[in-house]
């Protein structure tokens, strides 16, 4: 039996991915760019829960007036975006080749320490699709006091590419 690819997972899981092919910054989020390619290596800017159209999921703050659950499905939202700047970037999920590192930021109360199960949404997903191999990144999970437009989670994201950037 064929382990099946990155793309064939996201059709079996059912998962809409959104398209980048025009990413939302510019006038939105400032002067910044969706991605950085450097070898192999590709970073991607900050994601977060909010559809094509700039609405948010479960605005907030864990702890508050959003429960750790909701927290999670919008890490769980935040990791299908993560997977359209990655098909934008390289054309296909199936050129990744490993997680190198995410770094996950959670609004929350200051009693709120269960940061790193909120943040379990976009990790989980990510291992969904590629696997535990190629899907599982060196990562840390930090509560914060506010993130930008009132997001209750943003990541940053590093993979390897089975191709370096053109030249």
């Amino acid at each position: 039996m064929t382990t099946p690819t990155p793309e064939q997972r996201v059709a079996e899981l059912g998962l809409v991915i959104p398209d980048y092919a025009d990413p939302p910054y510019g006038e939105r989020y400032g002067a910044m760019k969706p991605f950085h390619r450097s070898g192999r290596i590709l970073t991607l800017g900050g994601m977060t829960p909010e559809d094509r159209q700039g609405n948010k999921v479960f605005p907030g703050r864990v702890g508050a007036t959003v429960t750790p659950e909701q927290g999670y499905e919008a890490a769980r939202y935040t990791a299908v975006n993560v997977l359209g700047l990655i098909r934008f970037a390289v054309g296909s999920l199936d050129e990744v080749t490993s997680f190198v590192r995410t770094l996950c930021l959670v609004v929350t109360t200051p009693e709120f320490s269960d940061v790193n199960l909120v943040a379990n949404g976009a990790g989980d997903l990510f291992v969904e699709v590629f696997g535990d191999r190629v899907g599982r990144a060196t990562s840390a999970s930090m509560g914060v006091l506010s993130l930008s437009g009132g997001n209750v989670f943003e990541i940053l994201t590093v993979v390897e590419t089975r191709r370096a950037a053109d030249s």
